[in-house]
């Protein structure tokens, strides 16, 4: 509340001290103390303003300046940039954690690089294939530390020589008789009925009927085996309540040639060895290898010229050398040999590379039961 000067003149002033009523309540509306109450469109612009503020949308010059506006959608933008690349980031390591550096998540060790397959086996080898890293086999990777871990898988390492006539027989003649010497390996050797002790029907269908002495000693071996009647000569086989294979490749390499024969005939020379990932049927987890190598010398005769059923086979040679199985063992099966099994007795031949494919099966053969210097 303002006072209202009294008439009396004020000291020093040296002024009239008479005002005139009607100027001091002027003065009063003008000038008092009392706040004015803001007009209806000035509250309206100051909502406008607050909500434009809260939202984001406050105009250039309200409360910010221009730089300070764009500075604030580079950040945006940039984090948002980030955000996207980091999200992708966490999407990779969590899918494969061995991409980051030292293996914080003790992972394991990085992937092996893939080994890069080996050509086609088209002459004999000059010396053993070279020692491979000394890692044990495991599921995952049963041919670990193996040279067949470079060989084709299965019946892709059967590869056949491109066929050509040979004397009478033509180019089909000497092609059927390559096929067939592939269907007597491939179902003896990498089928799976077959490996698990069944009768290789298809095997022994392919065999020239005339050939009943070698019929009736391969079908008595597989019935009754005993030392002379051993179906592992011809057969691989395993006892499915003692052994299982792991996975469902056997690693194959060797080579077929072909020439001409006696009587009207192609000779096929065929020289395999097969290896085979296996574990005890006990569940174990102990991942071990056999190793068979085969030679079979086949003849096909021209039936225009001699007495011989078309499309068969007659089997002149077979031979095997098998590494890693149960040496003196007559029941029809392989008898791989386990680490964990200890020690087998003493040798009583020398030891061997059952993958050296650069000697003949024959080369300072001996007998007695020798030893493998690697499985």
């Amino acid at each position: 509340m303002v006072d209202k000067p009294s008439d009396e003149p004020r000291s020093g002033s040296g002024e009239d001290p008479s005002i005139p009523d009607e100027v001091w309540e002027q003065f009063l509306k003008d000038h008092g103390s009392a706040p004015k109450e803001p007009s209806a469109r000035a509250r309206m612009v100051t909502e406008r303003l607050r909500q434009q503020d809260a939202r984001g949308e406050s105009p250039e010059g309200w409360r910010t300046g221009p730089a300070r506006q764009e500075s604030a959608g580079r950040r945006r933008k940039v984090w948002a940039v980030l955000g996207v690349l980091v999200a992708a980031a966490v999407a990779v390591v969590a899918i494969k954690p061995s991409l980051l550096p030292g293996d914080p998540f003790g992972t394991g060790s990085p992937e092996p690089a893939a080994a890069s397959p080996l050509p086609a086996e088209t002459a004999a080898p000059t010396a053993p294939p070279s020692s491979a890293d000394p890692q044990v086999p495991t599921l995952a990777r049963p041919f670990a530390g193996s040279p067949a871990e470079r060989w084709a898988d299965g019946a892709a390492g059967i590869v056949l020589p491109k066929a050509t006539p040979v004397g009478s027989l033509s180019k089909a003649q000497v092609e059927q008789a390559l096929q067939q010497t592939r269907t007597l390996l491939t179902d003896a050797n990498l089928n799976a009925a077959t490996l698990r002790g069944q009768r290789p029907t298809t095997a022994l269908g392919v065999i020239e009927p005339q050939q009943k002495d070698l019929l009736t000693r391969l079908n008595t071996s597989l019935k009754k085996p005993d030392r002379k009647h051993d179906p592992l000569l011809m057969f691989s086989r395993f006892d499915p309540a003692e052994i299982k294979l792991v996975g469902d490749v056997v690693k194959t390499r060797g080579r077929m040639t072909f020439k001409a024969g006696e009587q009207a005939s192609v000779a096929v020379h065929a020289d395999y060895t097969f290896v085979y990932p296996v574990v005890k049927a006990d569940g174990s987890k102990e991942v071990t290898r056999t190793i068979v190598r085969r030679v079979l010398d086949i003849e096909m005769s021209d039936p225009a010229k001699y007495r011989v059923t078309p499309g068969r086979i007659a089997v002149v040679r077979y031979d095997q050398e098998i590494g890693n199985s149960a040496c003196d063992v007559y029941d029809g099966y392989l008898h791989p040999h386990f680490d964990s099994d200890g020690p087998s007795g003493a040798p009583s031949g020398p030891t061997s590379d059952p993958y050296d494919r650069s000697k003949g099966i024959d080369d300072d053969r001996t007998e007695g039961c020798g030893t493998v210097s690697r499985v």
